[in-house]
Parts: structure tokens; sequence; C-alpha cells
């Protein structure tokens, strides 16, 4: 059962949220905010975690508006950090599960949030979560989230494999990670995960960030990544698990020819029934050709595999002959 909030309980959070800025709703911790924060706490970003806090209310609010979230709709985030984009996501009165591994700044994003009714913290590891259990409120989630860099990739494949639950997701990632997202056979950033993402999904970058927005400043720019959770997979007839492998394999040899870099799994029939040059590089297939490249593999491998069945079966005639001996 979605759980939504009446327009008093909204009035009250907005009023919650201007505590530290009278009239101006509070969305985001400015700068000075999250340094003070930081030291009071004895705390520092951690590289290892991919800690970039967002400082920019401006930012914050076009995330929100962008994610096109509201009143009974539920959101998870992802590294959280000390709620810089937790507060624009609550203020539009979904329902937020915030999702942070730090041990400091855990402590941090629940006193920063704990007045909010429409906010759950969650300690936990994003890549070792149980989502199926985390995600059980509902069948439709938008994940919105200043993804941490490392883990980026990671989450959105993942998300994408296996959280049906998951229709939209609305990420802040490095540019050079979106363009990798929603790459298009042909380009340079074209890659596996860009064919898994299509598989899945439609997907799109929204928007750049500039480092100035963030503390401490990355020495890159990011972009927001839209991706849309297809109905029905952009190819059909094929296991997603075995298209994926096909396509890592090929990508694993990027510059090599398919017929070189898959001459352990194809055959030159496959290319041919597949209608795709055996010459090309993986980087020149886009999904469908992917797909008619694994169906035509897998035709192959079921029809060996009638056949090696059949060749070892008793015949008819065997199977009904009189073995008895003779009496004399």
């Amino acid at each position: 059962t979605r759980k939504y909030l009446s327009r008093w309980q909204i009035s009250s959070m907005r009023q919650y949220l201007c505590l530290f800025h009278g009239d101006q709703a509070l969305v985001t911790f400015s700068r000075n905010e999250i340094v003070a924060m930081l030291d009071k706490h004895g705390l520092a970003p951690r590289r290892a975690f991919g800690q970039n806090f967002v400082v920019d209310a401006n930012m914050v609010r076009k995330i929100a508006r962008l994610a096109d979230v509201g009143a009974g709709d539920f959101v998870l985030e992802i590294g959280a950090g000390l709620g810089s984009l937790t507060l624009a996501l609550a203020e539009t009165g979904a329902n937020v599960v915030a999702v942070e591994i730090d041990n400091g700044l855990v402590e941090v994003l629940r006193a920063n949030t704990k007045q909010l009714a429409n906010v759950e913290v969650i300690h936990a590891d994003a890549l070792q979560l149980d989502w199926q259990s985390l995600l059980a409120k509902s069948m439709h989630w938008h994940v919105v989230a200043n993804l941490p860099y490392n883990i980026a990739t990671i989450i959105v494949a993942d998300l994408l494999d296996g959280i049906a639950e998951v229709k939209h997701m609305l990420v802040m990632v490095q540019s050079e990670v979106g363009d990798r997202l929603v790459a298009r056979a042909g380009t340079e950033a074209y890659g596996a995960v860009s064919v898994k993402v299509d598989y899945w999904s439609h997907s799109k970058i929204v928007g750049q960030v500039p480092p100035s927005v963030f503390f401490p400043q990355p020495r890159v720019e990011s972009s927001l990544v839209e991706i849309r959770r297809r109905n029905t997979p952009g190819v059909e007839g094929v296991v997603a698990k075995e298209l994926f492998s096909l396509v890592r394999a090929g990508f694993a040899k990027r510059r090599k020819m398919l017929r070189r870099a898959l001459d352990m799994i194809t055959t030159p029939e496959d290319f041919v029934k597949a209608d795709v040059n055996p010459e090309s590089r993986a980087e020149q297939l886009d999904l469908a050709a992917w797909g008619r490249l694994r169906r035509a593999i897998d035709a192959r491998l079921s029809t060996a595999t009638i056949v090696a069945r059949d060749s070892t079966a008793p015949s008819a005639l065997g199977a009904s002959a009189d073995h008895s001996t003779p009496s004399d």
C-alpha cells in the first residue's frame, strides 16, 4: 500500500526544512555548512567511497524536478551522504529510502532527516543489499541519486538486470560514465554496458553538471542520465544472460574482428544466418545485430543437441527386438 502525504504533512515538512534559512526552504546544505558538519563530527570526504557532496540548491531542485516524483511515489537514493539531495526529494512529498554506507555520515544523515516522516535511512553497502526485501513496498520505484563514481556503472547494470521494480532512474554520474551508459553503436564510448542499458531501457543525458556544485570539487564534469525501463526487452528470442555473455566476449577484444574475437563461440554460418559481417568489430554492432547473432548461435546449438540426442537414442527396432535365448 502506498503512503500518501496530506497537504498538511507536506506543509509541516517544508516548515521543518526552513529551520536554517528562515522563509527560504532548505533543500541542500551550502559549502560552508557541509564543511562545518564534517568538522563537527570529525569527518572528511572519503575518496574510497567516491564522496562529493552537492552544495548547490538550484542543482538539487533541478534534479528533483527532472525526476518528476511526488506524493505517493517511492524513491531510492543511493549514496545519500549528508542529505544534500535527500532533502530536495523529501520536499516533493515522495517516500524516500536513503542508502548510505559510511558509518560516520549515516549518523549525521539520520540527524538531518529525523523529523521527516517520508524519509527512511538505511545503513548498508548498496552492492550487498537485498533489493527484493528493501523494495517490497511497491512495484514501481524511482532511483534518484548522485551515484558514487566507483560503483555507478555496477549499480545501474545490476538494478536493470535483476530488479524489475526499478522502472525509472535519474542518476548523476561522471560524464565519461554517462556517455557509456547512453552510447550507440559506432561511437567511441559504446561498450558492453551500453548494450545492456539499451536492452533493458531507453536512456538519454538530460543535463550537465559542473564541478563547482560539489564539495570537494571533482576534476571532471558530471552528467544527469535518465533511464526508463522498457515494457519488453529491446530484442526478443534470447536469454539476457547469454546475450550479455556474448557481448562481453566481443568487447573483451574490441579491436579484433568478430570472427577472431568470437572464434571459440561462433561459426562462419552463424554470421551468415545473423546477417552480420564477420569482419565487423564489437563497437559496430547495435543491439539488434547482437540479438540476431545470439539467436543464430542458439539455433545451431539447439540443432546440435537434438542431433546428438537422436544419435544416442536406441532405435525403435532395437528397443523392440526379442533378445531372449532360444530354447533347445
